[in-house]
């Protein structure tokens, strides 16, 4: 089966065959269905009325358990932000009504941001709705093969990590 990764290789191999082209077959496929999963991700997070930014955020807070709570700091290490970005993601979550800022009773300084119940069933479509689209793309794949694919590409990540 071939595909215009394929393509882009033969003719780079013909035009440069002194390169080891091996890394573009791999990454090139990596790019273009990572465009197709951020177009997915948009799709679904737009049935339920939120963006990709804040669909992250929401997560953080959802995955947190209950009473699905983060300080500010912990979102940032989540969510891979700077402190200015967190602070003006929250303060438009806080206006949309999906997270609360609270007071964080172990620090009379600090504050915790929770997630709302409207901001709960949001998150909770969203992601329902990712997983079906993420389902879909790896449809063809027999479960060895998607076992496989996940080990590889952590290994591919590990050192970002």
């Amino acid at each position: 089966m071939r595909d215009e990764v394929d393509e882009l290789v033969e003719a780079w191999a013909r035009e440069r065959s002194d390169l080891d082209l091996g890394p573009v077959e791999v990454f090139s496929r990596i790019s273009r269905l990572s465009r197709h999963l951020d177009l997915a991700r948009r799709a679904a997070f737009s049935a339920e009325g939120i963006e990709s930014w804040e669909f992250d955020v929401l997560a953080a807070l959802r995955r947190a358990g209950t009473p699905y709570e983060l300080s500010p700091g912990r979102l940032l290490r989540e969510t891979l932000v700077t402190s200015g970005t967190m602070t003006n993601r929250v303060d438009r979550l806080v206006a949309r009504g999906l997270v609360e800022r609270l007071p964080d009773p172990a620090d009379r300084r600090g504050v915790k941001v929770r997630l709302t119940p409207e901001g709960k069933s949001a998150v909770d479509s969203a992601f329902t709705a990712l997983l079906e689209a993420e389902r879909g793309f790896l449809a063809d794949l027999p479960d060895p093969d998607r076992e496989r694919l996940g080990d590889l590409l952590r290994t591919l990540l590990k050192p970002f990590s």
